[in-house]
Protein backbone atom coordinates (compact mmCIF):
# COMPACT_ATOMS: atom_id res chain seq x y z
CA UNK A 1 0.00 0.00 0.00
CA UNK A 2 1.37 3.42 -0.98
CA UNK A 3 1.98 5.78 1.92
CA UNK A 4 -0.46 8.66 2.35
CA UNK A 5 2.46 10.89 3.35
CA UNK A 6 6.06 10.09 2.52
CA UNK A 7 9.08 12.25 3.33
CA UNK A 8 12.62 11.51 2.20
CA UNK A 9 15.48 13.73 3.36
CA UNK A 10 12.96 16.50 4.07
CA UNK A 11 14.91 19.64 4.92
CA UNK A 12 13.80 23.16 5.78
CA UNK A 13 16.16 26.03 6.50
CA UNK A 14 15.47 29.54 7.73
CA UNK A 15 18.73 31.28 6.98
CA UNK A 16 21.39 29.49 8.99
CA UNK A 17 18.81 27.71 11.16
CA UNK A 18 17.96 24.16 10.10
CA UNK A 19 14.37 23.44 11.19
CA UNK A 20 14.12 20.05 9.43
CA UNK A 21 17.31 18.07 8.95
CA UNK A 22 16.91 15.29 6.34
CA UNK A 23 13.78 13.95 8.01
CA UNK A 24 12.43 10.61 6.79
CA UNK A 25 8.99 9.30 7.75
CA UNK A 26 5.90 7.67 6.30
CA UNK A 27 2.23 7.80 7.29
CA UNK A 28 -0.23 5.20 6.04
CA UNK A 29 -3.93 5.74 5.37
CA UNK A 30 -6.44 5.11 8.14
CA UNK A 31 -4.02 5.90 10.99
CA UNK A 32 -3.99 8.39 13.86
CA UNK A 33 -0.43 9.63 14.11
CA UNK A 34 1.15 11.72 16.83
CA UNK A 35 4.01 14.00 15.74
CA UNK A 36 5.70 14.62 19.08
CA UNK A 37 8.64 16.83 19.94
CA UNK A 38 9.78 19.64 22.24
CA UNK A 39 9.43 23.32 21.37
CA UNK A 40 11.56 24.17 18.37
CA UNK A 41 11.91 20.53 17.30
CA UNK A 42 10.55 21.14 13.79
CA UNK A 43 6.92 20.00 14.22
CA UNK A 44 5.34 23.15 12.79
CA UNK A 45 7.83 23.27 9.91
CA UNK A 46 6.92 19.67 9.05
CA UNK A 47 3.20 20.48 9.12
CA UNK A 48 3.68 23.58 6.99
CA UNK A 49 5.56 21.51 4.43
CA UNK A 50 2.87 18.80 4.44
CA UNK A 51 0.16 21.43 3.93
CA UNK A 52 2.03 23.16 1.10
CA UNK A 53 2.52 26.34 3.08
CA UNK A 54 6.29 26.48 2.66
CA UNK A 55 8.94 25.26 0.25
CA UNK A 56 11.58 22.74 1.29
CA UNK A 57 14.43 20.56 0.12
CA UNK A 58 14.22 16.80 -0.32
CA UNK A 59 11.18 14.80 -1.40
CA UNK A 60 7.66 14.99 0.01
CA UNK A 61 4.40 13.54 -1.31
CA UNK A 62 1.00 13.95 0.34
CA UNK A 63 -1.94 12.06 -1.12
CA UNK A 64 0.20 11.43 -4.19
CA UNK A 65 0.90 15.14 -4.71
CA UNK A 66 3.84 17.44 -4.19
CA UNK A 67 2.22 19.79 -1.67
CA UNK A 68 3.95 23.09 -2.40
CA UNK A 69 3.34 22.78 -6.14
CA UNK A 70 -0.13 21.21 -5.98
CA UNK A 71 -1.52 22.90 -2.87
CA UNK A 72 -4.88 23.91 -4.40
CA UNK A 73 -5.68 20.34 -5.42
CA UNK A 74 -4.36 19.00 -2.11
CA UNK A 75 -6.66 21.22 -0.06
CA UNK A 76 -9.69 19.54 -1.64
CA UNK A 77 -8.70 16.39 0.26
CA UNK A 78 -6.98 17.80 3.33
CA UNK A 79 -8.17 19.86 6.32
CA UNK A 80 -6.26 21.74 8.99
CA UNK A 81 -7.02 23.01 12.49
CA UNK A 82 -4.38 25.40 13.85
CA UNK A 83 -3.48 26.13 17.46
CA UNK A 84 -5.21 29.53 17.28
CA UNK A 85 -8.71 30.51 16.19
CA UNK A 86 -8.70 31.81 12.63
CA UNK A 87 -12.33 32.87 12.19
CA UNK A 88 -12.82 36.66 12.57
CA UNK A 89 -14.42 37.81 15.80
CA UNK A 90 -17.32 39.57 14.05
CA UNK A 91 -18.39 36.49 12.09
CA UNK A 92 -21.62 34.72 13.02
CA UNK A 93 -21.56 30.92 13.30
CA UNK A 94 -24.26 30.43 10.65
CA UNK A 95 -22.41 32.78 8.29
CA UNK A 96 -19.24 30.74 8.82
CA UNK A 97 -21.16 27.68 7.70
CA UNK A 98 -22.46 29.58 4.65
CA UNK A 99 -18.92 30.65 3.77
CA UNK A 100 -17.36 27.19 3.96
CA UNK A 101 -20.29 25.71 2.05
CA UNK A 102 -19.63 28.25 -0.71
CA UNK A 103 -15.91 27.64 -1.06
CA UNK A 104 -15.35 23.93 -0.39
CA UNK A 105 -16.88 21.39 -2.79
CA UNK A 106 -16.82 18.59 -0.20
CA UNK A 107 -18.48 20.45 2.67
CA UNK A 108 -21.68 18.95 4.07
CA UNK A 109 -23.89 21.59 5.68
CA UNK A 110 -26.17 19.00 7.29
CA UNK A 111 -23.21 17.36 9.01
CA UNK A 112 -21.91 20.67 10.39
CA UNK A 113 -25.37 21.53 11.73
CA UNK A 114 -25.72 18.09 13.33
CA UNK A 115 -22.35 18.44 15.07
CA UNK A 116 -23.16 21.92 16.39
CA UNK A 117 -26.57 20.67 17.57
CA UNK A 118 -24.70 18.60 20.16
CA UNK A 119 -23.29 21.82 21.67
CA UNK A 120 -24.80 24.94 23.22
CA UNK A 121 -23.72 27.08 20.26
CA UNK A 122 -26.47 28.76 18.25
CA UNK A 123 -26.04 29.94 14.68
CA UNK A 124 -26.66 33.62 15.40
CA UNK A 125 -23.85 33.94 17.92
CA UNK A 126 -20.69 35.74 16.84
CA UNK A 127 -17.23 34.32 17.38
CA UNK A 128 -16.32 37.06 19.87
CA UNK A 129 -19.20 35.90 22.07
CA UNK A 130 -17.84 32.37 22.37
CA UNK A 131 -15.41 30.92 24.86
CA UNK A 132 -12.16 29.43 23.59
CA UNK A 133 -13.63 25.97 23.94
CA UNK A 134 -16.71 26.93 21.93
CA UNK A 135 -14.56 28.48 19.20
CA UNK A 136 -12.67 25.19 18.98
CA UNK A 137 -15.98 23.34 18.70
CA UNK A 138 -16.99 25.56 15.77
CA UNK A 139 -13.67 24.95 14.01
CA UNK A 140 -14.01 21.21 14.60
CA UNK A 141 -17.59 21.11 13.29
CA UNK A 142 -16.64 23.02 10.14
CA UNK A 143 -13.65 20.78 9.54
CA UNK A 144 -15.36 17.48 10.31
CA UNK A 145 -18.14 18.37 7.88
CA UNK A 146 -15.64 18.29 5.03
CA UNK A 147 -15.18 14.88 3.41
CA UNK A 148 -11.38 14.96 3.61
CA UNK A 149 -8.88 12.11 3.55
CA UNK A 150 -6.36 13.85 5.80
CA UNK A 151 -6.93 15.99 8.91
CA UNK A 152 -3.95 17.86 10.35
CA UNK A 153 -4.20 19.19 13.92
CA UNK A 154 -1.55 21.53 15.34
CA UNK A 155 -1.98 21.75 19.13
CA UNK A 156 -5.77 21.81 18.60
CA UNK A 157 -6.71 21.94 22.29
CA UNK A 158 -4.10 24.45 23.46
CA UNK A 159 -5.55 26.56 26.27
CA UNK A 160 -8.71 24.49 26.73
CA UNK A 161 -9.76 23.06 30.07
CA UNK A 162 -9.77 19.31 30.62
CA UNK A 163 -13.50 18.89 29.91
CA UNK A 164 -13.26 20.76 26.61
CA UNK A 165 -10.19 18.75 25.61
CA UNK A 166 -11.93 15.46 26.35
CA UNK A 167 -15.01 16.55 24.40
CA UNK A 168 -12.83 17.54 21.45
CA UNK A 169 -11.07 14.20 21.20
CA UNK A 170 -14.25 12.20 21.79
CA UNK A 171 -15.90 14.00 18.86
CA UNK A 172 -12.81 13.50 16.75
CA UNK A 173 -12.74 9.73 17.23
CA UNK A 174 -16.47 8.99 17.42
CA UNK A 175 -17.82 11.40 14.80
CA UNK A 176 -14.96 11.79 12.32
CA UNK A 177 -12.43 8.99 12.23
CA UNK A 178 -12.91 5.94 10.05
CA UNK A 179 -10.57 3.61 8.16
CA UNK A 180 -10.64 5.83 5.06
CA UNK A 181 -9.36 8.90 6.92
CA UNK A 182 -6.03 9.78 8.48
CA UNK A 183 -5.32 12.18 11.35
CA UNK A 184 -1.96 13.79 12.10
CA UNK A 185 -1.73 15.47 15.52
CA UNK A 186 0.95 17.58 17.19
CA UNK A 187 0.47 18.22 20.88
CA UNK A 188 2.36 18.78 24.11
CA UNK A 189 -0.39 16.97 26.05
CA UNK A 190 0.82 13.53 25.04
CA UNK A 191 -0.90 11.72 27.91
CA UNK A 192 -4.32 12.80 26.62
CA UNK A 193 -3.91 11.44 23.10
CA UNK A 194 -1.68 8.40 23.47
CA UNK A 195 -4.66 6.06 23.87
CA UNK A 196 -6.01 7.37 20.55
CA UNK A 197 -2.81 7.01 18.54
CA UNK A 198 -1.97 4.15 16.22
CA UNK A 199 1.50 5.50 15.40
CA UNK A 200 4.07 7.91 16.81
CA UNK A 201 6.78 10.02 15.23
CA UNK A 202 9.32 11.55 17.60
CA UNK A 203 11.19 14.58 16.29
CA UNK A 204 14.02 16.51 17.93
CA UNK A 205 16.14 19.34 16.49
CA UNK A 206 14.75 18.67 13.05
CA UNK A 207 15.59 14.97 13.00
CA UNK A 208 13.28 11.98 13.30
CA UNK A 209 14.17 10.05 16.44
CA UNK A 210 11.50 7.36 16.04
CA UNK A 211 8.78 6.46 13.54
CA UNK A 212 6.80 3.41 14.61
CA UNK A 213 3.40 1.98 15.51
CA UNK A 214 2.00 1.69 19.00
CA UNK A 215 1.90 -2.09 18.52
CA UNK A 216 5.63 -2.07 17.80
CA UNK A 217 6.30 -0.06 20.94
CA UNK A 218 4.70 -2.80 23.05
CA UNK A 219 6.90 -5.43 21.37
CA UNK A 220 10.20 -3.54 21.35
CA UNK A 221 10.31 -1.55 24.58
CA UNK A 222 10.21 -2.62 28.20
CA UNK A 223 10.42 -0.62 31.42
CA UNK A 224 11.55 -2.44 34.56
CA UNK A 225 11.11 -1.15 38.10
CA UNK A 226 14.16 -2.41 39.99
CA UNK A 227 15.09 -2.39 43.65
CA UNK A 228 18.62 -1.45 44.71
CA UNK A 229 19.50 -5.12 45.26
CA UNK A 230 19.07 -5.89 41.55
CA UNK A 231 20.28 -2.60 40.10
CA UNK A 232 23.79 -3.72 39.12
CA UNK A 233 22.45 -6.84 37.40
CA UNK A 234 19.83 -4.76 35.59
CA UNK A 235 22.44 -2.36 34.27
CA UNK A 236 24.41 -5.26 32.80
CA UNK A 237 21.45 -5.79 30.42
CA UNK A 238 22.27 -2.39 28.86
CA UNK A 239 19.26 -0.12 29.39
CA UNK A 240 19.20 3.01 27.24
CA UNK A 241 17.65 5.17 29.97
CA UNK A 242 16.96 5.11 33.70
CA UNK A 243 15.12 7.27 36.19
CA UNK A 244 14.41 7.22 39.91
CA UNK A 245 10.84 7.18 41.19
CA UNK A 246 9.32 6.32 44.56
CA UNK A 247 12.50 4.79 45.93
CA UNK A 248 13.07 2.51 42.93
CA UNK A 249 14.95 2.87 39.68
CA UNK A 250 13.07 2.37 36.43
CA UNK A 251 15.24 1.19 33.54
CA UNK A 252 14.19 1.23 29.88
CA UNK A 253 15.23 -1.43 27.38
CA UNK A 254 14.86 -1.89 23.63
CA UNK A 255 14.59 -5.52 22.46
CA UNK A 256 15.60 -6.72 25.92
CA UNK A 257 15.40 -10.34 27.08
CA UNK A 258 12.00 -10.43 28.77
CA UNK A 259 12.77 -13.57 30.78
CA UNK A 260 15.95 -12.10 32.25
CA UNK A 261 14.31 -8.73 32.92
CA UNK A 262 11.36 -10.35 34.70
CA UNK A 263 13.78 -11.77 37.27
CA UNK A 264 15.09 -8.29 38.07
CA UNK A 265 11.89 -6.38 38.75
CA UNK A 266 8.38 -5.48 37.68
CA UNK A 267 7.91 -5.15 33.91
CA UNK A 268 5.57 -2.83 32.02
CA UNK A 269 5.31 -1.19 28.62
CA UNK A 270 6.40 2.46 28.87
CA UNK A 271 3.83 5.12 28.07
CA UNK A 272 4.33 7.23 24.97
CA UNK A 273 5.19 10.21 27.16
CA UNK A 274 7.79 8.26 29.17
CA UNK A 275 9.26 6.72 26.03
CA UNK A 276 9.51 10.17 24.45
CA UNK A 277 11.47 11.50 27.44
CA UNK A 278 13.66 8.40 27.52
CA UNK A 279 14.48 8.52 23.81
CA UNK A 280 15.27 12.24 23.80
CA UNK A 281 17.10 12.39 27.13
CA UNK A 282 19.19 9.25 27.17
CA UNK A 283 21.37 8.33 30.12
CA UNK A 284 19.96 9.00 33.59
CA UNK A 285 17.24 11.35 34.81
Amino acid sequence: MAALIEAKDLTKKYGAHVALDRANFTIEAGRIVGLIGPNGAGKTSALRAILGLTDYEGQLTVLGREPFRDRTALMNECCFIADVAVLPSWLRVDHAIDFVAGVHPRFRRDRAMALLAKTQITGRRRMRELSKGMKTQVHLALTMAIDAKLLVLDEPTLGLDILARRSFYDALVNDYMDESRTILITTHQVEEVENLLTDIIFIDRGRIVMDTSIEDVAQRFTAVSVSSAHLDAARIEKPFYERQILGKVVLYYENGDAQKLAQLGELHTPSVADLFVAKLSGGTA
